[in-house]
This record gives structure tokens, sequence and C-alpha cells, in this order.
């Protein structure tokens, strides 16, 4: 255990993967693959900012009317649902996230990860809360899906990653074998609930969003970035 002086959280040591005895990789999106600043910024500032300009509010004040709106529907698949805040705000958040698509972007390293797993022989499972529809708007912008052999949005199985209701309804999609298989996500709620379904094995990410410092994993086995994981990886 260290200390990252930088930011002052305390870091677990990186724990090497067990390649040898892991087949399948599932691959949070958001804060794993892909930058989250985008979403921190969109649901944060940007809706927030729209919403309170159409009724003469202040951003300030529109972050304040609109925080116990979104935590009520926090650990619930409404949390991560563009149409259920489209209905409640009363916006087309697929035309607003679609607008402002160019600021979707890889994590550094995530795409080259992608291509030393599969070249690896690794099976890479793409699992994410993300809605369809804005899992839709971040393909048109990065075309990534294509370096996955498969991908699932919770929203098709009626329960997000942190239920513990998801998981043995993907294992009966997607078949993988809990024990040879590896789970990557930023959210420690999930990994808890992967964790106690029997993956083999979790990671956290520690910077899922490139505009702030690394999170705080507690005793999650941990690494900045995904292509952290790759050590130990060898070509199949």
């Amino acid at each position: 255990m260290a200390i990252d002086l930088a930011s002052n959280v305390l870091r677990p040591s990186p724990q090497p993967v067990p390649w040898h005895s892991i087949d399948t990789v599932l691959l949070d999106m958001d804060g794993t693959l892909l930058d989250l600043r985008f979403d921190n910024w969109f649901w944060q500032e940007h809706v927030p900012a729209l919403w309170g300009a159409s009724r003469g509010l202040s951003p300030t004040e529109a972050v304040r009317q609109l925080l116990p709106t979104f935590a009520a529907a926090q650990g619930t698949l409404a949390w991560y649902c563009i149409d259920h805040w489209s209905e409640v705000l009363g916006m087309d958040l697929y035309a607003v996230k679609d607008a402002v698509r160019e600021a979707v972007c890889w994590l550094p390293g995530a795409e080259a990860c992608l291509i030393a797993l599969r070249a690896a022989g690794k099976r890479t499972v793409l699992v994410t809360n993300a809605h369809p529809g804005a899992l839709a708007v971040k393909e048109r912008q990065l075309g990534f899906l294509h370096r996955l052999d498969a991908a699932y949005s919770t929203h098709a199985f009626g329960a997000p990653k942190e239920d513990p209701r998801f998981w043995p309804a993907l294992q009966a999609v997607e078949t993988f074998d809990a024990a040879r298989t590896l789970f990557v996500d930023d959210s420690l709620p999930m990994l808890a609930a992967a964790q106690a379904f029997g993956l083999a094995a979790v990671r956290a990410i520690r910077c899922p969003d490139s505009g702030r410092a690394p999170k705080d994993t507690a005793h999650w086995p941990a690494v900045d970035g995904v292509a952290d994981l790759l050590v130990g990886l060898t070509a199949g």
C-alpha cells in the first residue's frame, strides 16, 4: 500500500492479472474505456445549464434544484436511462448528447489495450449501464465496438451492474466461466456485485476522468488505467 503524493489518496499496490487463468475480460465503458470527463461535464454542467436557461435559472441554481431529482434515482436503472431523463427534464437528451459527441474520447491506452487483449486470445466484452441510445452516440463518434467481441447494455436485462440480479442474467447470454473471468470498472459497488457473483478477478480504475485527481479505490485491487492491466500478457 502506498500514498499517491499528488492526490493524497491511498493507493493499493498494483496486482498483476493472473492472465494464465483468464479467458474473458468484461469491461465497463465510461470511466474504463472512455473518458468519464465527458459524462461528468454533460450531466453535472451542460444539461443543468440548458435546463436552467429554459427556466430563467442560473447554472448554479439549476444544479441546486436538480440535485434531489438526480439523487432519488441513483442506484436504479433509471439513473442511467436517457429516456427517463428526457421525460423528467422535458428535453430531447438524444439530440443534446449527439450535438456534443465530438467531446467523447478514449481514455489513454484503452484502444491499444483492447487490441492487445484480442491479440492474446482473450474474449473482450463490453458491459455498460449506459442506455443503448447513449451507447449509440458514442459509437457514432469513435466507432469502437469492432474492437470488442460482444457488447451489452444492462437495460436489456432490467437491472444495472450493481444489482445482483444482473450477473446471472448476463451469464445466461454470454456464458462466460466466472472462475476464468476478469471484470474491470471504475465503480466500486459494481466491483462488489461482480465479486459476490464469483468472478475470479476484478480491477478498479483509479483515473476514470482525465480532468480529475485519481480516486480512492479503498481495498480494491486497482490500476490507473486499462493499459496497466497488460503486465504479463503475451500474444496468443
